[in-house]
């Protein structure tokens, strides 16, 4: 990329490259097969997974969360975590992608509510492959009659078996 005609920002710098072509999952249109209606507590996915590469940690990094440790692996090594680590957001980013294509996608998502009880336990490194498991763990008639609400657990982890977020995702799914 020619960086002498992209415009500074704010900070001087150039914008970084664009998010690698490796975050690109793809899959085929969805086929929505369930409503609010269909949808019980207790249901659960598993979501597939994706492995993260030290580029796509730095490219991630660089674009969003600029701190050392996520951007410069030399400066990385000196830090409390002893290497490169991901942003916990881009740990949201590949966990959401994941949630929209293996469930939402089958569902009548109406988008979110919200999020409760984010944490990220330990980090995301070079080379992890972070696995996403859903349960749906609270239904509700929403305040729209035509959205019903649930409370989603969602749990990512890494090659490890090891939890590196978890949250609950408030949902809003399309009633018959």
């Amino acid at each position: 990329m020619d960086r002498s005609r992209v415009p500074p920002t704010r900070a001087g710098r150039p914008e970084p490259d664009p998010i690698p072509e490796s975050f690109q999952f793809g899959r085929p249109t969805p086929v929505v097969t369930l409503r609010f209606e269909d949808i019980d507590v207790g249901l659960t996915r598993d979501c597939g997974s994706v492995t993260v590469t030290g580029p796509e940690i730095v490219a991630f990094g660089e674009r969003y969360d600029p701190q050392p440790f996520h951007t410069d692996p030399e400066a990385a090594a000196g830090s409390p975590y002893g290497g490169l680590v991901a942003s916990g957001w881009q740990t949201c980013a590949l966990t959401a992608r994941l949630l929209v294509e293996e469930y939402l996608s089958d569902t009548a998502s109406a988008g979110g509510r919200g999020i409760d009880e984010l944490r990220w336990p330990r980090p995301v490194r070079p080379g992890d492959t972070l696995s996403v498991r859903a349960e749906v763990v609270a239904k509700r008639p929403g305040r729209n009659p035509a959205l019903g609400e649930t409370d989603v657990a969602v749990r990512t982890t890494n090659g490890d078996g090891e939890t590196v977020l978890s949250m609950v995702a408030l949902g809003l799914v399309e009633r018959r």
